[in-house]
């Protein structure tokens, strides 16, 4: 059992936590029993709170939303009783959609029905707790690779890739893709796993951590983020592909391929880009970044030309000023919400492409773990459109997952996962 999860630091290096998948307890008794406290204004995430922030230049969308987004109705229909759920992925030729657990394992879901036995059972290598755990899943565009992003035991971060033999990950077939030392501290170790649009795996990492601010040990000066000699703060594009004594292979269009920063970077200046997506229709990417400690950030990218972009931590934190000169090229959000309507971490999800709710039809859905309301965007020209609240709350949702027809799903620490339908 996962004791508790948090994805961001709070004011005052108040930690926000997730717990896991355990009978009811009042929030005062969960949160003096997981000796950390969840910072929490009074009231709901209200749209008045949320400010378009445009975007760079060229960053143009040539589809936006195609439903009607004041009329989508949505609920939630439990789906299967997962423990402590991080990820989502699906697997070519399968149907069943697969799910990791903090604490270390991978887990089948087929029809309805949780696998008795794990795909993959990562709890001796795995360090869980806090922000840590195992953290992304992806899989090979044959379905054969099983790619899984985790802290180890001593909290550096690993990615490993395993054959599938079946249902099952061949345990025996552990190749080690990628090893990031992380700081001292817990918390920002990122975890997003996915496969892009081109092929190359993303992978995106926190800045580190620590007290706030990007700062303290194991953080460069000037902050990890801003720095292009480290990986952590980062958006990086590798090809799993072992080459040259290396265990993957640097794309050759990558941002800095030749020089100039880390060959591996594809876009920085994040502070812990916990879950990011691409539009299956347009390409676009839209990524969630996790504030600090007044302001929460949803960013965008036409076609998925992120390569050598910068998002602005930790000088900026979304729009705002935090630290230093804000840097010129800088892209700002095309959303963000304060904390002042009582959510604390963003927790990044899908655009819509499913058939079964029209009216949510090109939609970026997304919620905020603490306040876990639903909630949904569009854009128009890579400028913000419309944005809503569903009316339909989560429970503390840490991610969501799109299956093979576009409909979405919602992983919640409390409720296990979930569908989005109609309501």
């Amino acid at each position: 059992m996962v004791g508790a999860v948090g994805w961001r630091s709070c004011p005052g290096n108040v930690t926000a936590t997730m717990r896991s998948l355990r009978p009811p307890r009042t929030p005062l008794g969960a949160l003096v029993a997981l000796l950390a406290v969840v910072a929490l204004a009074a009231a709901g995430c209200s749209d008045s709170r949320g400010n378009g922030s445009g975007s760079s230049s060229g960053n143009r969308s040539s589809k936006g939303g195609g439903g009607n987004l004041a009329s989508a109705k949505v609920k939630l229909t439990p789906i299967a009783r997962v423990e402590a759920p991080t990820a989502f992925a699906t697997r070519q030729g399968d149907r069943a959609f697969y799910i990791t657990e903090q604490v270390g394992r991978v887990r089948a879901v087929r029809d309805g029905n949780l696998d008795a036995q794990p795909v993959l059972d990562l709890t001796a290598e795995v360090g869980s707790g806090g922000e840590r755990g195992l953290l992304g899943l992806a899989f090979s565009a044959d379905g054969t690779k099983l790619y899984v992003y985790y802290t180890n035991r001593d909290g550096d971060i690993r990615v490993d890739e395993y054959s599938m033999a079946g249902n099952a990950a061949n345990a025996g077939s552990r190749r080690q893709v990628l090893a990031v030392d992380h700081p001292p501290a817990s918390n920002h170790n990122g975890g997003q796993t996915s496969f892009g649009p081109d092929g190359k795996l993303y992978l995106g990492l926190g800045d580190g951590g620590g007290v706030s601010g990007d700062t303290g040990p194991g953080h460069v000066e000037g902050g990890n983020a801003q720095s292009r000699d480290t990986m952590l703060g980062k958006i990086l594009r590798i090809d799993p592909t072992p080459s040259g004594g290396v265990q993957y292979t640097i794309p050759s269009d990558n941002p800095f391929a030749n020089g100039g920063g880390l060959p591996e970077i594809w876009a920085y200046g994040f502070r812990n880009p916990w879950r990011f997506s691409w539009d299956r229709e347009t390409k676009d990417l839209w990524i969630a970044d996790v504030g600090q400690s007044q302001w929460e950030e949803i960013d965008f990218v036409a076609g998925a030309r992120a390569a050598g972009l910068n998002f602005g931590w930790n000088r900026l934190e979304g729009t705002h000023q935090f630290s230093g000169q804000a840097p010129a090229d800088a892209v700002p959000p095309i959303y963000e919400y304060s904390h002042d309507g009582g959510g604390c971490s963003v927790t990044g999800g899908y655009v819509y492409r499913g058939t079964k709710i029209p009216d949510l039809q090109g939609a970026y859905v997304f919620t905020d773990y603490c306040e876990s309301t639903l909630r949904a965007i569009t854009q128009q020209g890579g400028k913000l459109a419309d944005q809503r609240d569903l009316g339909t709350k989560g429970n503390q949702v840490t991610a969501f997952g799109q299956d093979q027809d576009g409909e979405l799903y919602v992983l919640s620490q409390g409720d296990g996962l979930q569908r989005i339908d109609p309501a």
